[in-house]
């Protein structure tokens, strides 16, 4: 399993919380690439339930991550 930030953030508007079968479920309809839902198929909890990306993927940068100065602009 490998996650981007360009496949990650095909799951942004998932209804979270979700388990894997929803969040699958998410995939196919929105048309995510198969890449996002074979990563969401090798996920081995079937039964958890995710409250964001960052459960699946705990590398997902966030917005504190990014050095942009809001004040700026």
């Amino acid at each position: 399993m490998y996650w981007t930030l360009e496949l990650a953030s095909k799951l942004e508007d998932a209804p979270w919380p979700a388990t894997k079968d929803e969040l699958i479920d998410y995939a196919v309809r929105s048309g995510a690439p198969l890449e996002v839902i074979e990563n969401l198929q090798e996920i081995e909890d079937e039964d958890d339930i995710y409250e964001s990306i960052e459960d699946i993927w705990p590398d997902y940068p966030s917005k504190e991550d990014f050095f942009f100065n809001e004040d700026e602009y």
